[in-house]
């Protein structure tokens, strides 16, 4: 039996029709093969499997080597990279899904032995994140970074629009920017990790600037209608922090809607964490952006169906549960119980924990 939800019900986004309102959440799972960062083999089999959400968006793949922040973390710059890639948006398509990639900068929160010839991550301060990168099979200290000078700023956005063409050609439906988390563009933007005195400094509008700068490009390359961002105004993840971050968000919002996105990803609170880490008004965010507001962090079946009821939300991204419930729309459809998830198995490794989890049909892992 069927419970009432609005959750379950389509959603046009831009010019894709989603079979529901649940959004698979970006999973960071480290399972790209080491050295070349293609997506596994085992890829398309997890995405495939989670096929059914209204839409998917990928772990967090990096534009270029020097977006790469974590080990065997897939990436969306080189040939093989795309051709990886495209199997997984085959395996989505022909089982009916709709697939976005999310775009990675990671900024300062990598390290050395990740970067070309060992060279300093770069930033937009040379100011080091108290926070660990798992890399080398365990977890380090993140490197000292280094500030990016003006003149290479123009070369990240160039990355980016080239990582939004090489997502067309794997056959994404679409793209999201990755503005969230404590990684490179809400480095700039907040002034917790942006000490510039120079464009990219100082004011609200010249912080926010790159991130604008880079969404406007992507947009250009795959339509603002195939363009969505995430963001997370308040989340202190990777030592992260704003003096005034409703006002650089209302800014970013602003800004974000004029160029006609499709959608807001937004992670409400502390990412993983509490929900109400900092007062924020996340409904002002809502009415100043005109796309598809997607709520982010600790929703359920209930907290989910209480915020579309209200309008306060178009699309509701769940994140572990789809980790270990691969048929989670079907689970929520009709109130089975859910799979509990193995931390043990979330980064690094092979099949286990990956594409194994039961389905409701109980029919064998692919």
């Amino acid at each position: 039996m069927s419970r009432p939800t609005k959750l379950l019900e389509t959603y046009k986004l831009g010019p894709i029709t989603l079979a529901n309102r649940l959004v698979m959440a970006p999973l960071t799972r480290n399972r790209a093969a080491p050295g070349t960062f293609v997506p596994s083999p085992l890829a398309a089999d997890y995405y495939g499997q989670r096929a059914s959400a209204g839409l998917l968006v990928t772990e967090a793949s990096q534009i270029s080597q020097q977006g790469q922040g974590y080990q065997d973390t897939p990436g969306i710059y080189s040939k093989d990279q795309v051709a990886g890639w495209r199997k997984v948006t085959d395996r989505v398509h022909e089982r009916g899904g709709k697939i976005f990639i999310q775009l990675w900068h990671v900024g300062r929160i990598s390290h050395v032995d990740l970067q070309a010839n060992g060279a300093a991550p770069v930033a937009p301060s040379a100011i080091r994140a108290k926070g660990k990168t798992f890399v080398n099979g365990t977890f380090a200290d993140v490197s000292e970074p280094r500030a990016l000078e003006l003149s290479e700023l123009p070369g990240i956005i160039d990355d980016f629009k080239r990582a939004t063409k090489n997502a067309l050609e794997a056959g994404f439906d679409g793209v999201e920017i990755h503005g969230a988390n404590g990684y490179l563009l809400d480095q700039f933007a907040r002034d917790g990790a942006n000490k510039r005195t120079d464009a990219y400094g100082g004011s609200i509008e010249n912080r926010a600037r790159l991130m604008l700068e880079v969404s406007r490009a992507v947009a250009a390359e795959a339509g603002a209608d195939r363009t969505g961002i995430r963001i997370s105004p308040v989340t202190p993840a990777n030592d992260l922090s704003d003096s005034n971050p409703q006002a650089l968000f209302d800014h970013i919002v602003d800004g974000l809607s004029a160029l006609k996105l499709v959608y807001l990803h937004v992670v409400e609170g502390a990412t993983g964490g509490a929900r109400d880490i900092a007062p924020f008004d996340y409904a002002g965010l809502r009415k100043r952006f005109t796309g598809a507001y997607i709520a982010n962090n600790g929703y359920d079946f209930d907290l989910a169906t209480k915020v579309l009821d209200a309008n306060a939300a178009d699309l509701i991204a769940f994140g572990k549960p789809f980790i270990s419930n691969p048929d989670l729309v079907e689970r929520l459809k009709s109130g089975a119980a859910l799979n509990d998830w193995d931390k043990t198995t979330f980064y690094g490794g092979g099949a286990k924990g990956y594409t194994d989890y039961p389905t409701l049909a109980a029919e064998p892992a692919e």
